[in-house]
């Protein structure tokens, strides 16, 4: 358990204790913080720690004694006097500590298996506070529970993979070690994870290993046929299948495009090896460029703190400067978001003040006005439209109201979609993998408005997110809707996080030209003036 997750649990088990309510709240204060920093503990004192706003003495204390030593003694105090499958029961999406206890000391229910049975025998409803629908929304929570068990988010895998490959490599210089299946195709859900190296390991890497929360499968091959394994391993088998790949005669390659070569086909790209259309495109060369992190100019969409980012926008803008970018987009959120501090009228026109004058200390790079604008039950924008009409560009998002029919929340993103002020669909369906189902929309009507409105589609960035899902890209395509890959950032570093977007924009065939953030300053700005008009 690594020290954000400690101080969640902490303050869970201290409220299903009825412990100190402003503690518990520190605690929760604290880890929401850290979690949005992603902030690295590496060689950090307490000093530092403490010095982060919203993290006290004793919290700092905690953490670093939890560094230290791998053990929260308060918390194993607390997990001691509870039973391990009421624990669980707290990870559950919606059921909070307060009714955690109701059902734990009610019912006697102390496990998930117990609390689905509970559901299923509509024993409940009999608990004040619960009601059907609370019911139902918690047996849909275990459901939704038990099919994501041991998945991974590709980027929490990929960090301890990076680090662990980077130190096998410094021992082992000679040793050939990739990535191959999920991990090597950058799927955004890994379920295993697996390693090909072309000779023995030599030393015990068990320290690094065991930080990865999955087990790691090293498949061995002769360094000749490394290659062979490589794209063998890296593809699913109906990409194997339709590249007839049990045809090749030899397995001996000094590269994965002579193994494309000698199936007579162009090199298809392993984020592509699905067995989707690739292997039809390639075959009628019309495989795309695919777009690179380096074809970016610049990046829309973050968050600052005026709402309820981390960094100051300054400080946002001036790391994107030295990420080499050209432009910057702001777009903190808007009123109707009173719990992310959403930008009162007021506030939007001091932030236009203050971009206006940090604009005239820049060369070469600009900062945008733009808003993430909720989008309202009706569809509705929510500033006036004298306020709308000040921005360089409008992100419209859905962030309350995520259980409408398809029908009724199609309706809903397609008149925000047809509002002119309306730049970029944000994340269209509010989904967070592994924790929440995405908004159900009819995702070929939704496209075919932003076409008919000349509105772009975000691809967030955000490995939780990375919304709109790559396999939806190439119907974007097809009806020129451009996509907008967008961090979504709330601090510096969240702005690396378009990384993550590439990888899965790629998987979705998506090229330079067809990327909203790839355009120069100038085209932007004229593409942005033109939208307003």
């Amino acid at each position: 358990m690594d020290v954000i997750e400690s101080l969640e649990l902490t303050a869970k088990l201290l409220d299903l204790h009825d412990g100190n309510v402003f503690k518990i709240k520190a605690l929760s204060n604290a880890a929401y913080k850290l979690d949005k920093l992603r902030y690295n503990f590496e060689g950090k004192t307490e000093d530092d720690i403490n010095k982060i706003e919203g993290i006290g003495k004793s919290i700092a204390k905690t953490i670093i004694d939890t560094l230290k030593t791998g053990v929260n003694p308060e918390l194993q105090e607390l997990i001691n006097k509870t039973p391990a499958g009421v624990i669980d029961m707290l990870s559950l999406k919606g059921l909070g500590p307060k009714k955690v206890k109701l059902l734990w000391q009610q019912l006697e229910i102390e496990s998930i298996g117990e609390l689905l049975y509970a559901c299923n025998e509509n024993r409940l409803i009999t608990v004040k506070g619960f009601g059907e629908k609370t019911q139902t929304a918690v047996k849909q929570a275990i459901d939704f529970k038990l099919a994501n068990s041991n998945k991974f988010h590709f980027a929490t895998i990929n960090f301890f993979i990076t680090k662990l490959i980077d130190v096998i490599t410094n021992q082992q210089p000679e040793l050939q070690i990739q990535c191959v299946g999920e991990l090597a195709r950058k799927c955004e859900i890994i379920t295993k994870v697996e390693l090909l190296i072309d000779a023995d390991l030599n030393t015990d890497y068990s320290e690094v290993e065991k930080l990865c929360p999955l087990p790691i499968n090293y498949i061995e091959c002769k360094p000749e046929t490394f290659y062979y394994e490589l794209v063998k391993l890296s593809s699913t088998d109906k990409h194997l299948k339709l590249i007839n790949f049990e045809s090749l005669t030899t397995t001996h390659f000094f590269s994965e495009e002579e193994v494309y070569e000698a199936l007579e086909l162009p090199y298809i790209d392993v984020e592509l090896r699905e067995g989707l259309n690739e292997v039809e495109l390639a075959q009628q060369n019309n495989l795309p460029t695919l777009i690179e992190y380096t074809d970016l100019k610049g990046a829309l969409h973050n968050h600052t703190t005026y709402s309820d980012g981390v960094h100051t926008l300054k400080e946002m803008a001036d790391f994107c400067v030295a990420q080499g970018y050209q432009y910057f987009g702001v777009c903190d959120h808007s009123k109707t978001a009173v719990y992310a501090n959403g930008l009162s009228i007021e506030n939007v026109l001091k932030q236009h003040k203050e971009i206006e004058e940090l604009n005239k200390t820049y060369s070469n790079f600009k900062i945008f006005k733009g808003i993430e604008s909720d989008i309202l039950g009706d569809g509705g924008l929510d500033y006036p439209e004298e306020i709308l009409k000040q921005f360089d560009f409008i992100v419209a998002s859905v962030h309350s109201n995520l259980k409408m029919q398809e029908q009724q929340a199609t309706e809903r993103l397609i008149k925000a979609i047809e509002n002119p002020y309306t730049t970029i669909l944000g994340h269209p369906t509010g989904r967070l993998l592994l924790s929440r189902p995405g908004y159900p929309i009819n995702h070929k009507k939704i496209i075919d408005a932003c076409a008919a409105n000349n509105v772009c589609i975000e691809l967030n960035a955000h490995p939780y997110r990375l919304d709109i899902d790559w396999r939806w890209i190439p119907y974007c395509l097809n009806k020129n809707v451009l996509i907008s890959i967008n961090p979504d950032a709330h601090h510096t570093q969240g702005l690396l996080d378009m990384h993550y977007g590439v990888f899965a924009a790629r998987k979705g065939m998506l090229s330079a030209d067809y990327c909203l953030n790839t355009k120069s300053l100038k085209d932007l700005e004229l593409f942005f003036n033109a939208k307003r008009k």
